[in-house]
């Protein structure tokens, strides 16, 4: 998988609906629903994501992620894409987050009408 990581994980983000990419600030893809980030990928082999302290830390022990790769005490978490099954866990990960910003987002419609 070394180095295709990323493209796989580009092309399953891209598939859900109201995702879209842009370049990142700090070099890189970013991902983003409805103008906010998801996460973002740096080359083909690092995904970083922000989540809360809770998510942050189950993901990181059950071994889906790590500690960020410059900001370990932070809440957000690496994804090293070195394997399907790293790929895999990026997008699980993702898609949890995802479906929160969704629920937020239609409840934040809901409460203005």
């Amino acid at each position: 998988m070394t180095g295709s990581g990323g493209v796989t994980l580009t092309e399953e983000l891209m598939s859900w609906d109201g995702v879209s990419k842009h370049p990142h600030r700090f070099g890189g893809i970013e991902f983003q629903l409805n103008g906010k980030e998801i996460g973002h990928l740096h080359g083909n082999s690092l995904f970083d994501l922000l989540s809360t302290k809770s998510e942050r830390d189950r993901w990181i022990e059950e071994g889906k992620a790590q500690s960020h790769h410059m900001f370990p005490d932070s809440n957000w978490v690496s994804v090293y894409l070195n394997s399907e099954q790293d790929v895999a866990h990026a997008i699980e990960i993702t898609r949890y987050k995802f479906e929160r910003m969704q629920e937020q987002q239609n409840n934040k419609l809901e409460g203005e009408m």
